[in-house]
């Protein structure tokens, strides 16, 4: 059927000129989502103290230890399904609706904040803000590896990952110094802005070309400033004729297409290799590690500073990863989050053994860790990001992405359940050290079996992998 001539609708941005800079407004405004992200995953750290202390809480008694690792774990629950609703929609009414239910939940998560009564509301705020999350990133990693330009798409994708360490920066920063409540009125604001922006973003070309609307194809490109990939986004995405959807194929095709068996095995790895290393328990426990540490800086004012550190390095990644590669930042930033995490073990090791000069070292820990998110932000938190954006064929690219990032979660969920377990049998120092281990096989993964993506189009990038 031949589709109508594509004209804006009031709810589009309308620019000039198509142009690279329509892109970096577009991502702009999805960004949005991922301050939220940021924010969800940062949460935790401070609002735990206050639901331990009886003076700050909004519930009528203190949690318990096991319901605080709940509160930090349950965000995986949410965002373990929550990329599955992108993948069974995405391809079905498009990128964009995904990115709005995405925001739609998060919104409903903080006003849920702001009215908390009992523990059970805490819990549904943790589970709905992982939906929103895990349908947010998913969403995001889709629809900005559609629109970008070749040339800057490792530059857009790894952006996600730094506005959502901004995220986790503002949680940081301000929320252990405003009430409960407060902490949900600032995302809430932010959810808001976040939904009103996506409104304004065009629906993603790959997603025309699957639904064989070659018009609607040739203008979003135009406005992209991509105007000379049009022959290149129709031939590769568009389905055959006669050839029909199906969500079965789609998934079968993960496992029987092996340049998709090859991105799963990829993307899952290396997703899993990043929880393993502790990032997320680091994230969620903050400020209970610092003062299991019993570190001589104060547990509030050194996760600021491991916020702070966060956002500078991550601005490493997207300045090289176009011009070094995707692989040696990987292997740079591997090699050096395991010496830092060796240090920090070996910390609560001598901490453990009551040496005697422990107290004049107070201050390692937080040296360790400003190492260690430093150097993981520079490339093993970021980069991963742009390269699951980068896998999978278009019609699988949803379900794939969220597969492996769902089974990264699950693996995050495990870890961050049994962290406190862990710390109680085995000890701070081995926990660490067994972190630590994590990112040296990460490094002769990364070494042996990841391929270089820089410079690559989609479509050659699956070419390699077949």
């Amino acid at each position: 059927m031949e589709e109508k001539k594509y004209e804006y609708t009031s709810m589009e941005i309308k620019p000039k000129n198509g142009s690279i800079k329509y892109q970096l407004l577009i991502v702009a405004c999805i960004n949005v989502g991922q301050v939220i992200v940021g924010y969800s995953v940062g949460w935790s750290a401070p609002i735990l103290p206050k639901l331990k202390n009886i003076d700050e809480t909004p519930l009528t008694d203190v949690v318990t230890d096991l319901e605080a690792s709940y509160i930090g774990s349950l965000l995986y629950i949410g965002s373990m399904i929550g990329p599955y609703i992108t993948s069974i929609f995405s391809n079905v009414v498009g990128r964009k609706p995904c990115l709005l239910i995405g925001g739609l939940l998060n919104i409903l998560a903080y006003v849920l904040v702001i009215t908390t009564k009992d523990i059970a509301m805490v819990y549904a705020v943790r589970i709905i803000s992982g939906l929103g999350m895990g349908i947010t990133i998913v969403g995001n990693i889709v629809y900005v590896g559609e629109i970008a330009s070749t040339n800057i798409r490792g530059i857009l994708l790894t952006s996600t990952s730094i506005i959502g360490i901004f995220g986790t920066l503002l949680v940081y920063a301000v929320v252990p110094y405003v009430s409960y409540s407060q902490s949900g009125y600032i995302a809430l604001v932010i959810s808001v802005i976040h939904v009103v922006g996506v409104c304004f973003i065009p629906e993603s070309p790959v997603y025309y070309a699957i639904k064989d609307r070659p018009v609607s194809v040739t203008k979003t490109l135009d406005l992209l400033g991509r105007s000379a990939d049009v022959d290149k986004v129709l031939e590769t995405f568009s389905r055959k004729k006669g050839e029909t959807t199906s969500k079965i194929r789609d998934w079968t095709e993960i496992f029987t297409v092996k340049s998709n068996r090859m991105s799963l095995f990829l993307t899952f790895t290396l997703g899993a290799f990043q929880q393993t290393s502790g990032v997320a328990v680091v994230l969620f426990f903050a400020t209970t590690i610092f003062d299991t540490a019993g570190s001589s800086i104060r547990p509030d004012l050194a996760t600021i500073i491991i916020g702070v550190t966060r956002l500078l390095s991550s601005l490493i990644a997207p300045s090289f990863v176009e011009r070094s590669g995707r692989k040696i930042l990987l292997l740079i930033s591997m090699a050096a989050c395991a010496f830092s995490l060796l240090i920090l073990g070996l910390y609560f090791y001598l901490d453990r053994t009551h040496v005697a000069f422990i107290k004049n070292i107070g201050w390692l820990p937080l040296v360790a860790l400003i190492v260690y998110f430093f150097c993981y932000e520079a490339g093993f938190g970021t980069i991963p990001n742009a390269i699951v954006g980068e896998m999978f064929r278009a019609n699988v690219r949803s379900n794939g992405s969220a597969l492996a990032i769902t089974l990264t979660w699950l693996v995050g969920f495990g870890l961050t359940t049994s962290f406190t377990t862990m710390v109680k049998v085995l000890g701070g120092d081995v926990t660490f050290w067994i972190f630590g281990g994590s990112c040296v096989l990460a490094f002769l993964f990364t070494f042996f079996f990841l391929p270089e993506t820089k410079g690559k189009t989609l479509n050659e990038i699956q070419d390699m992998l077949s």
